[in-house]
């Protein structure tokens, strides 16, 4: 899959349908799953957000970046222009994503947030409203029916949800203010603030210190217009 594909919030070309309805906390949803994990295999499009590769740095033990070098592939977003970066595929390895082994994932306590919520999905508004949906699933096999609110719970994803509308509403503020600077901005410049934007959003971090106040800190003490 090209990186022009590819934005922050998935595939450039997605669209949730009527078929994709928002779901109440409290709706039942149900959905078929062989655990075949055919799921975390051929899929180019697991983006992550500064907040899933902090976990998986902490989980490696690892500062983000060498994580970042070593198990995702990366690129700026072709809509947000903003950094994006997905989990890469091995392709040696039937294209399987690089934490699979034998259908387990070997970062289970810190996988992404679109890993811990499939079948379901997020969507952020820039309110900070936050929903989900069902996406379509084709692998048949025992049929799995819950609460929103309870297989939320299950992964832990209402624990992270703060963080999580935080980081799309930072994101989604900064599309706006570097479309405008790359307007107006040599390619120079365009380069080196896209080379801050990488630091405060992605690679800026210790793993071993609490993730949001370091995101905070970032977005105050950078600049974006790359004129010093």
């Amino acid at each position: 899959m090209r990186d022009e594909a590819i934005d922050l919030c998935g595939q450039v070309d997605f669209t949730r349908t009527d078929a994709m309805p928002l779901l109440e906390r409290d709706a039942q949803f149900r959905f078929a799953c062989a655990g075949c994990g055919n799921c975390c295999r051929g899929r180019e499009d697991i983006v992550l957000s500064g907040y899933d590769l902090w976990r998986i740095a902490a989980r490696l033990r690892l500062p983000p970046q060498i994580v970042a070098r070593g198990y995702c592939r990366s690129s700026i977003g072709r809509v947000s222009h903003l950094p994006v970066l997905r989990l890469a595929p091995v392709k040696e390895n039937r294209n399987n994503c690089p934490f699979l082994t034998e259908n387990h994932c070997a970062i289970h306590e810190a996988e992404p947030l679109v890993c811990a919520l499939y079948p379901l999905a997020q969507e952020i508004s820039r309110a900070g409203e936050v929903h989900y949906f069902l996406q379509p699933t084709g692998c048949g096999g025992q049929v799995i029916e819950a609460k929103v609110q309870d297989y939320l719970a299950r992964y832990d994803v209402p624990a992270r949800e703060a963080i999580d509308v935080r980081w799309a509403q930072t994101c989604m503020a900064l599309e706006d203010t570097v479309e405008q600077l790359e307007a107006v901005l040599s390619p120079v410049l365009v380069r080196r603030m896209q080379a801050k934007l990488w630091q405060a959003l992605y690679f800026g971090y210790d793993y071993a210190q609490d993730y949001l106040p370091q995101l905070e800190a970032n977005l105050q003490t950078r600049t974006w217009n790359c004129t010093n």
